[in-house]
């Protein structure tokens, strides 16, 4: 069948569905969804099982042993890493690369009816066993709220109020606290006190753990009305702890809680996990100014840095397929509407804000594409003349359009990897309508009748073209086709790389032909065709001479472009090798690891001293300080580090990027002189999955102490080696323990 021929005859068919592509695209292109980056499955669960009192060994022989067995009789399974800890075992499952998003809600349900036979035969004290699968999400959203002199409860009510609001906002589908803390009330016995009343700890235990229950009181009948019991006694605040009655009933004395403790209100300590806001702000003539509208070499210009504030950390992800610049700009609109609401002196830092990302992004593909056309267009213009160079950018214009259409059902989003898709599909996406219009030129303007034309032009070229096209597809099916991870991430690139293709190949011989017969009419004293010769004009004569003369010196030509292909090989050599680059983000972040077993506060101090440091250079504009826990994942390659009281993190936002491979080494030199016996590691963020660590050994076997001793002879052999850096092992320090004998 002869596309072109088919278009021609059906004329308006074909320009009402070229009108309803080119109002289609629009709309398409609209409607899709914006991300940062392409969303691909954690194909990973964390299971984690308490066990009270108990030591890492004990942990790991009596509950990540037995736990990891049950797990591995799933045939899903691809590996297993169990990590225990004193009263705590944590297992990571990771399924196998050929299961999707579709299929892995029931593999987490069996795993959970697994581990709930399997809880069955833990050891006494342990447990429970609670299953994390839904820990993939990405909050584009993320900023830390903090105030001068507001504690963590007058914190959390305003951020609770947020939440709740903003959790009705469009696209909006979780929202997570980061670093809030919990409350306590806290009863500090005292023990003389006791002895002389002759009260036990275990009399206030039982009091405490009876008081505060819900209880139904019942009900009874007042008339005609059936009235429910609700009868007084409980705690409403840490002052009713102290009337508590302890004493036993019938006593001549009467004792309070209050007469043998003390009741204090706080805030669960020492706490899991912490976060610090700091950041910059600016003052013109004493008076607030907006730090991107300031020259910082004003000298009515003040740059003043608010450090280290305790924060509470608000995280927000986006519904599936949905639009992260829609939901920003939803949240913002939100917020100012709550403005009112908010607390004098609190500050919202944004830590990260993927809607202004996206935005800049597809910013830049506009950009592109204008360019593409315009270059496009102009080429044609310089080269065929007016008519070509329109015919061929309204024909690129359908394609894109066409693309979006074909884009929109099959679920890509835009972001990272389809935008630059994309780009790469602008400079192929006119090939075809330059082939065909090329021909359709030549003989219209010949004098050729149209339909013959078409039918020539069309039956010649649209099988080659076609061909090519699907060749261009095959080149990036490796990618877009592969199971792993890497796979899932890029094949939007698949995806719009052969929409784009199919849309220019079919556009090309349909539309192209239909217009050039429209457009190219034929030249005066054309009507003798045979003895026009398109080929006798200057241009074509001197292409001919150059290749005549190539094949009349075949030797040095061939030699020639060998020596051009060996030259290219030679400095591809040079280039450095990695599949996903550095990120362009104006954010680095800096990994703390104190000695092992260090106190929460201890790495919150040392954490403190590096934020000093950080904020004072000129480049950092922000930062928010993790401690004992890494982030919110608020970039879908960011894998959170885990809970772990000598570990601290932080996000530096920076004015510039291009200064940060500066600050990172500043960094890591001052830590090394002021964080003695501390590992400080300054990274970009990457643009694709990956763990950290170019290099990675895995050592097994029965014997902790071999293994740590084989941990300590590889990593000597690759600090002696003076590229490396960044030299550590996943088990650190052995951590001390206070062993008392009991006398028997």
């Amino acid at each position: 069948m002869n596309l072109g021929v088919l278009s021609l005859e059906r004329r308006t068919v074909a320009f009402v569905l070229t009108f309803v592509v080119c109002v289609g695209g629009l709309y398409s292109y609209d409607s899709l969804g914006r991300l940062e980056d392409p969303a691909f499955t954690i194909k990973a669960a964390i299971v984690t099982t308490s066990y009270p009192g108990a030591s890492a060994q004990e942990v790991e022989a009596e509950v990540t042993n037995y736990l990891a067995r049950e797990i591995q009789r799933m045939g899903q399974i691809k590996r297993i890493e169990g990590r225990s800890r004193r009263g705590q075992s944590v297992i990571e499952v990771t399924i196998k690369d050929r299961y999707f998003e579709e299929t892995l809600p029931s593999i987490w349900d069996e795993l959970r009816r697994k581990l709930a036979e399997a809880e069955r035969g833990l050891p006494p004290g342990a447990g429970p066993i609670e299953i994390d699968d839904d820990f993939g999400d990405v909050y584009g959203v993320y900023v830390a709220l903090s105030g001068q002199g507001y504690s963590y409860r007058e914190l959390k009510d305003y951020v609770d109020l947020l939440r709740r609001e903003l959790l009705l906002v469009q696209d909006v589908k979780r929202i997570v606290l980061w670093g809030e803390q919990p409350e306590a009330v806290y009863v500090e016995m005292k023990r003389d006190r006791m002895a002389q009343l002759g009260i036990t700890q275990e009399q206030i235990f039982d009091l405490l753990a009876a008081r505060n229950q819900a209880i139904d009181g019942g009900r009874v009948r007042v008339g005609s009305r059936w009235v429910a019991l609700d009868p007084t006694g409980r705690f409403v605040s840490e002052a009713d702890f102290e009337d508590l009655l302890i004493s036993e009933p019938g006593a001549e004395q009467l004792i309070y809680l209050g007469d043998v403790a003390e009741v204090v209100r706080g805030y669960k300590d020492p706490p899991e996990k912490l976060l610090r806001s700091s950041y910059k702000t600016a003052r013109r003539d004493g008076h607030l100014a907006d730090l991107d509208e300031v020259d910082p070499g004003d000298p009515s210009v003040e740059i003043l840095p608010v450090l280290g504030r305790p924060a509470i950390g608000l995280a927000i992800s986006t519904v599936p397929e949905g639009n992260v610049v829609t939901m920003g700009e939803a949240i913002q609109e939100r917020l100012d509407e709550l403005a009112p609401l908010k607390p004098v002196g609190v500050e919202m830092t944004v830590i990260a804000l993927q809607s202004d990302s996206v935005t800049k992004a597809i910013q830049g593909f506009i950009i592109s594409l204008l360019e593409a056309v315009v270059i496009v267009v102009t080429v044609m213009l310089l080269v065929t003349g007016l008519k070509s160079g329109l015919l061929t950018g309204f024909v690129m214009y359908v394609s894109i359009a066409m693309s979006f259409c074909l884009l929109l059902p099959l679920g890509v989003t835009l972001e990272r990897i389809s935008l630059g898709a994309l780009v790469i599909a602008l400079g192929m996406l006119v090939d075809d309508a330059v082939v065909i219009s090329d021909g359709m030129k030549l003989r219209l303007e010949r004098g050729e009748k149209p339909i013959d034309a078409v039918r020539a032009v069309v039956g010649q070229q649209q099988l080659p073209l076609f061909a090519g096209a699907i060749i261009s597809i095959m080149a990036f099916g490796p990618i877009g086709l592969s199971v792993n991870s890497t796979g899932e991430f890029c094949r939007s690139l698949f995806i719009v790389l052969a929409t784009t293709q199919l849309s220019s190949w079919f556009t090309g011989v349909t539309l192209t032909p239909l217009l050039c017969t429209m457009i190219y009419k034929p030249k005066q004293g054309a009507s003798d065709q045979a003895s026009e010769n398109p080929y006798q004009t200057p241009f074509f004569l001197r292409y001919r001479r150059m290749l005549e003369s190539a094949m009349r010196h075949r030797r040095k030509a061939l030699g020639t472009v060998a020596g051009l292909l060996l030259l290219a090989t030679y400095g591809f050599g040079l280039l450095p090798d990695a599949f996903f680059p550095a990120s362009s983000r104006p954010q680095y972040f800096i990994d703390v690891w104190m000695p092992e077993g260090t106190h929460i506060r201890e790495t919150e101090g040392q954490i403190a001293r590096l934020e000093d440091f950080v904020m004072e250079r000129e480049n950092t504009r922000a930062l928010a300080s993790h401690v004992g826990e890494g982030a919110a994942r608020f970039l879908l390659f960011y894998t959170p580090h885990k809970s772990n009281s000598a570990y601290g993190q932080l996000m530096v936002n920076v004015f510039d990027d291009g200064g940060i491979t500066e600050d990172i080494a500043a960094v890591e030199a001052w830590a090394a002189q002021a964080i003695p016996g501390a590992i400080v590691i300054g990274k970009q963020f990457n643009l694709g999955p990956g763990k950290f660590g170019a290099i990675q050994l895995r050592l097994s076997g029965p014997d902790a102490t071999v293994l740590r001793g084989l941990a300590a002879e590889a990593a000597s052999i690759l600090r002696s080696d003076a590229t490396t850096k960044y030299v550590r092992n996943d088990w650190h320090e052995p951590v001390p323990v206070i062993r008392p004998v009991l006398a028997s």
